[in-house]
């Protein structure tokens, strides 16, 4: 897949490095913990340890069994991050005087319930950039201003593919049944890998459609698409980047329920307003489907996976998601970008970065 971009400057040449000093991920609860209950939280700092080593680590020194620690989402291995996780407060005085090279409790307090995946409002990113030119820290602070006003395509990071970029296609084998693989955990996960090789090459033709929409005139872009010309000149009249088709599945941000885009004028301007998004289907069953003019686009790029539906899961995922609270500044002595900002849960700041990098982190 050429990966395409929402912005256009050219590629800036930059060192990023996702070390525990240059990459630092702190979770955001979905909620204040009550302060009590039969529920131990620990709010821990790890370094260069996945999630799962982590819990499986404090499964060796409480005596707690992996499958009751609590966690609200997996953490990236590379860089310093902080998050929550919960276990029985029965467990707590194996925990005095815990020391590790790379783990470190940080507080703790109780709560009624075991934290749950989903259980996150979403993360908090520092992100330090080496290397950096004034031309190109300057382009860097203008990228992050422009991703700030309209938003980000929401591709699914390169984390989900592998260090080979093959995880889709164990994926696709087993769904086709050229592949078995014994553990269900594994198989779900490469099944994963491929619906979101699909959403990213999905994705990827709605960006190709958009560039081409405010680069031609109606006409043009009525012959290239097939489409209507009434339907082309709407949806060229839109401001923003990222087109709304007549049928796209909408969803109330940043939380609620997804629908279907009906009165095309009314969601145009709540998407400006950040009231809601765009989805992209997750390829599944029990899942919402497009409509109209968008379902076209959709059952071109999703044609392969029609067999297998009944051996996935559906869902829908933010196709367009936004930042909050973006922060930039230029250390021009050191040549360092470093950049703050939150993104909801599920989403991939290297997302954001190969955005504005204009740089596909997983062909380097």
């Amino acid at each position: 897949m050429h990966r395409m971009f929402f912005l256009t400057h050219s590629p800036l040449n930059v060192l990023f490095t996702k070390n525990s000093s240059d990459f630092v991920v702190n979770e955001i609860p979905l909620y204040p913990f009550s302060g009590e209950g039969e529920h131990l939280v620990l709010h821990v700092r790890k370094k260069d340890l996945t999630t799962w080593d982590m819990v499986q680590k404090i499964s060796e020194i409480t005596g707690a069994k992996v499958r009751d620690i609590g966690y609200a989402g997996l953490k990236d291995k590379d860089g310093m991050t902080t998050q929550y996780i919960s276990l029985h407060r029965n467990f707590e005085p194996k925990l005095e005087g815990f020391t590790h090279d790379k783990i470190k409790i940080l507080d703790k307090t109780y709560h009624n319930n075991k934290i749950r995946i989903g259980h996150l409002k979403g993360n908090r990113f520092f992100i330090r950039l080496k290397k950096v030119n004034p031309i190109d820290a300057k382009k860097l602070s203008s990228a992050l201003k422009a991703i700030a006003k309209e938003g980000y395509p929401n591709f699914f990071g390169y984390q989900r593919f592998g260090v080979e970029n093959k995880n889709y296609q164990t994926g696709r084998e087993i769904l086709q049944g050229k592949r078995r693989e014994r553990n269900r955990k594994m198989s779900d996960f490469y099944i994963s890998a491929y619906q979101s090789y699909l959403f990213n090459m999905w994705l990827n033709r709605r960006l190709e459609i958009c560039h081409l929409i405010n680069e031609c005139d109606a006409k043009t872009v009525a012959s290239t698409l097939k489409w209507s010309l009434e339907d082309a000149k709407a949806i060229k009249q839109q401001p923003q980047f990222f087109k709304l088709l007549p049928g796209d599945v909408a969803h109330h941000y940043p939380a609620g329920k997804p629908f279907v885009c009906e009165d095309l004028q009314s969601e145009v301007e709540r998407f400006a307003k950040k009231e809601t998004t765009i989805t992209g289907w997750i390829a599944g069953n029990r899942s919402m489907r497009s409509e109209g003019v968008a379902k076209e686009i959709d059952d071109a790029l999703f044609a392969e996976a029609e067999p297998f539906l009944g051996k996935m899961d559906g869902g829908r995922r933010f196709a367009w998601n936004f930042i909050e609270d973006a922060e930039g500044s230029y250390k021009e002595e050191e040549a360092w970008f470093e950049m703050h900002f939150s993104l909801t849960k599920g989403s991939y700041a290297t997302t954001v970065l190969e955005e504005l990098l204009h740089v596909d982190l997983l062909s380097n």
